[in-house]
């Protein structure tokens, strides 16, 4: 195996009340809003995109918000558990921060790491990691400074249906190394300096259900669109059946189903999120793809409105 994936392009999840959303991943965790756009395949629902200063890929989660939907159930087929990195000797930072927004969070540790798990409003599972890897977030907001500032994502935990599957795609096709094992997980790496590391639950924990409160895809880099075709080639040379590509207005994508049935995509890390606005303004207002900006008026009325506040 001589091609190898670099790592998270972007995590996607499904939660509820869109300006709770932003509370929590501006508010408290201090990630910027990069963009505001709509759900292409269903314009009357956000699509929020949350990452550091500059929405660099491997710093990337996006929400679909469904105010009243149902509750999802975390379980296999899915991300259980999605890891953020902040610089060495900012986790007691963390600690206070959660404490003062009344955020419950436990102290863990695995493959010699500490985390700290906690749960954002709508029952997404999230951990924070400390790690020297990854550029220094260069963004303030309220409380949170650059020297404690989330860098991105450290990685992700995966929930499989065929354990043993999923971590054969991801060494053996995907070119992520295993480096070790620890009771009922098998730890991998990517190339990247920032969201590349995957664990793999190696027991099946019962099949997840889709809802609020659950990750809907993760998403894979890829340099471009060449690299990405070929991606698309190995991916499909293996036995899986993998989409046409999908143009996202800030990548272009393709989606599969793994063996352990969680979806994966594979995104280009161009054009990014300032083509079609200020690297300044990003996320400052709702962007639209021109097949929908004749709607805009009336897409604008059926969403609720979101504000992005410094809650300090």
């Amino acid at each position: 195996m001589s091609k190898k994936i670099l790592g998270i392009h972007h995590i996607t999840a499904i939660v509820g009340h869109p300006q709770e959303n932003v509370d929590f991943y501006a508010g408290v965790l201090g990630l910027r809003l990069v963009k505001q756009t709509v759900n292409f395949d269903n314009p009357g629902t956000y699509h929020l995109y949350f990452g550091n200063e500059g929405g660099k890929p491997g710093t990337i989660i996006t929400f679909f918000p469904w105010e009243g939907a149902r509750q999802g159930i975390i379980g296999d087929g899915q991300v259980g558990v999605t890891s953020y990195v902040v610089p060495k000797g900012a986790m007691e930072f963390w600690k206070k921060r959660l404490e003062k927004f009344n955020v419950p969070f436990t102290i863990m540790e695995r493959f010699g790491e500490q985390y700290l798990e906690f749960d954002d409003p709508h029952g997404l599972h999230l951990e924070i990691v400390e790690r020297e890897e990854g550029e220094i977030n260069t963004s303030t907001f309220g409380e949170v400074k650059p020297e404690v500032a989330i860098k991105g994502f450290g990685g992700a935990t995966l929930l499989s249906a065929q354990p043993n599957k999923t971590a054969e795609l991801l060494e053996k096709v995907m070119g992520l190394e295993l480096v070790s094992k620890e009771g009922d997980l098998a730890r991998f790496s990517s190339t990247a300096d920032i969201g590349n590391i995957i664990d793999v639950k190696l027991t099946p924990i019962g099949r997840g259900q889709m809802g609020v409160g659950t990750v809907h895809h993760i998403a894979w880099r890829a340099k471009d669109d060449e690299d990405q075709l070929d991606w698309k080639r190995i991916v499909e040379r293996n036995g899986y059946g993998v989409t046409p590509v999908q143009d996202r207005n800030y990548f272009n994508a393709i989606y599969f189903r793994e063996h352990g049935e969680i979806l994966f995509e594979i995104a280009t890390d161009p054009p990014g999120f300032a083509h079609d606005e200020s690297q300044e303004t990003m996320g400052e207002k709702l962007m639209l793809p021109e097949r929908y900006e004749q709607y805009r008026g009336q897409i604008e009325r059926g969403l609720i409105p979101i504000k992005v506040s410094t809650l300090d």
